[in-house]
């Protein structure tokens, strides 16, 4: 046991455990340093003219609403609307964590399956690669918080409300990761198995199944995680337009509405947290996959 936890502590562990360190004290140095004025303003109106460092620190990590919020505050926060309120209140980030993620996961259903149809569109049909790969390309240098209030604004004209229009927004953003990796995925292939396939006599659909599809999965996993995150990223970027239906978006928001540091640091982790979640599924997943298909891992 002790080997083990040694070793899991020299080869894993160890190194992370070193970064989280340094990113807390960072962390306190910097809440320190941002909440010094603040605390000494209160000083001032509270009277008090004379004050040690350490009372200065303690205020510092300690205030209502600090610039920037001590990691402590952050977990407590993150403990009371997750733990302590019921899942259902609207104060509970478990409640906006499932809207958020509903519309995070039908956008990213849509968004893959719109991704995998172009890329297999773009290799086997090659006046799509001049013609449709620039605009896609393209599509992504829009900034998603200026088009979000522009689809939910559409989309709503047309009677489409709820959690459409916020799913096609994370569509929007997961579409394009996974195009690209399977592009590269189904031209993956080296050009003998394609000449051999070709003296076969196999058609092109016998080489996508046999062949081309195989080869691309790895291609395909790898762009999923990034897919998945980015579809979270967006229905977060759309909740701040539609707030009205809750969510890690409208969290965000009326924590800045009202100065609720604290608030917005635990949802941001709280939106971290499920997208470590989605990603890590999309992992075990082609884990999976990739055992069922024989590959050593």
């Amino acid at each position: 046991m002790k080997r083990w936890l040694a070793a899991l502590w020299a080869g894993h562990l160890g190194p992370i455990l070193a970064v989280c360190v340094a990113i807390v004290a960072l962390w306190y140095a910097g809440a320190v340093w941002m909440n010094a004025d603040l605390q000494r303003s209160a000083f001032d109106n509270a009277g008090q003219k004379s004050w040690t460092t350490g009372e200065l620190v303690a205020g510092t990590l300690a205030q209502e609403r600090p610039r920037l919020p001590a990691p402590h505050q952050v977990a407590q926060e993150l403990w009371k609307t997750v733990v302590d309120t019921a899942p259902s209140s609207k104060r509970s980030l478990v409640y906006h964590g499932g809207v958020t993620l509903s519309a995070t996961l039908l956008g990213f259903l849509f968004g893959a399956g719109l991704g995998v149809g172009l890329a297999v569109l773009i290799v086997h049909v090659r006046s799509l690669e001049r013609s449709l790969m620039p605009w896609i390309i393209a599509s992504q240098t829009i900034p998603i918080i200026a088009l979000a209030p522009m689809i939910v604004i559409i989309l709503n004209q047309l009677d489409v409300t709820g959690i459409v229009p916020k799913a096609a927004i994370a569509a929007y953003l997961s579409f394009f990761p996974v195009t690209v990796g399977m592009v590269k995925g189904l031209r993956s292939p080296d050009p003998l198995q394609l000449d051999l396939l070709r003296t076969y006599s196999a058609s092109k659909m016998q080489t996508f199944w046999s062949l081309r599809l195989p080869a691309s999965v790895p291609f395909l996993f790898a762009s999923l995680k990034v897919g998945v995150a980015a579809s979270l990223v967006g229905t977060v970027v759309a909740e701040l337009t539609q707030s009205a239906d809750g969510g890690f978006g409208a969290r965000l928001l009326a924590g800045s509405y009202y100065g609720q540091t604290i608030q917005i640091w635990a949802a941001i982790f709280a939106a971290a947290f499920c997208a470590c979640a989605l990603i890590a599924a999309v992992a075990l997943a082609d884990r999976v996959v990739a055992r069922r298909m024989g590959y050593a891992r």
